[in-house]
């Protein structure tokens, strides 16, 4: 399915239990389109470094994982779908006609309760994060352990891989930036090559495990209780990771936005739950890990400002790249 075949699919197609909605979301791998009371989600057939869903059978393949592990700790993922296109038009699930592709069927959820837009509105205290963090460490208590042993070559490798935007970041940026940037990865093969025998140590002691990837304000709806949904399939290195380096992605961006104080919130009471920071090098593999994600996010979002022909939506990437690098300094002096 193309982007123009999925706009034709909205406008027509049979849905059992009501016609799709006018509305919908777009991300880099996939579209959503809305019922009343459904979700139904379908990969765009790209191919890219970390993933693949350029043919029907991986992206049939990827469909059925992906229901499979957001099952560990979210009840809102339903059935595989496919999706039909026949001489009557086009339908999901039953009906005539040739299948074209495959939908992931969910429950659909208040948007106005997603994590990241209430952070926006400021409706966001302590008793949410509290409950918040009970919900992540229940799921991190029953995920499975993963004995893989460190690999400091793919760390380092991991870091530096924002090597390949230096050029677009010192061309809207400035040669500051790329200054920046080159310091902190010098200064991140120097931390690993110190402190790689901990991370051993935290693999053997069973904290390295199978969990969700991607966990940010944009992937929880703080209902009550809280709901995750959309870790990360396609990929098992990036799902199978440290459990700090898991909370990271969530509490680097709250400090990134301004909401240090829910952070420490989330890490407090999720700390009473798993004893995972056991020393004081284990929280500086946590200030580590917030400065990876966010050295991560600034790298992807320099790869969208190459990409983006939108000088306005450039702007606001731009800005967002300057508050990721900065926070990632931030980070690099607590260590030092």
């Amino acid at each position: 399915m193309n982007a123009s075949e999925f706009k034709e699919m909205i406008a027509n197609a049979t849905v059992t239990g009501g016609p799709l909605s006018d509305r919908t979301e777009e991300t880099h791998i996939s579209w959503i389109a809305f019922s009343k009371d459904h979700a139904y989600k379908i990969k765009k057939p790209v191919k890219l470094s970390f993933l693949d869903f350029s043919t029907l059978d991986l992206r049939k393949k990827f469909c059925d994982r992906e229901l499979q592990l957001n099952r560990r700790f979210s009840k809102i993922y339903l059935e595989v779908l496919p999706v039909k296109k026949g001489r009557d038009g086009w339908h999901i699930g039953e009906g005539k006609g040739e299948i074209v592709d495959y939908a992931l069927k969910m429950k659909r959820l208040d948007s106005t309760k997603r994590m990241d837009r209430m952070l926006k509105e400021d409706k966001v205290d302590e008793a949410e994060m509290a409950a918040l963090a009970g919900e992540v460490a229940d799921f991190h208590e029953k995920a499975e352990i993963i004995n893989i042993p460190f690999d400091l070559q793919k760390a380092r490798s991991l870091f530096n891989d924002i090597e390949g935007s230096l050029d677009v970041i010192q061309r809207e940026l400035g040669q500051g930036q790329q200054k920046t940037i080159l310091e902190a990865m010098a200064w991140s093969d120097s931390f690993l090559q110190r402190h790689a025998p901990r991370i051993q140590e935290r693999i053997e002691l069973g904290f390295q495990r199978d969990l969700h990837g991607d966990l940010h304000g944009g992937n929880i709806f703080l209902y009550k209780p809280p709901i995750l949904f959309d870790c990360i399939e396609f990929s098992d290195e990036y799902r199978q990771i440290d459990l700090l380096y898991e909370i990271a992605f969530l509490c680097m961006e709250l400090e990134a936005e301004g909401h240090g104080d829910l952070s420490e919130h989330f890490v407090k009471h999720y700390a009473k739950m798993i004893l995972c920071c056991g020393t004081l090098v284990d929280m500086t593999w946590f200030s580590y890990y917030k400065c990876l994600r966010a050295n991560s996010r600034a790298k992807v979002l320099a790869i969208g400002v190459e990409k983006s022909g939108d000088s306005a939506s450039s702007k606001k990437q731009l800005d967002s790249i300057r508050n990721y690098l900065r926070i990632m300094e931030d980070y690099m002096g607590i260590i030092r």
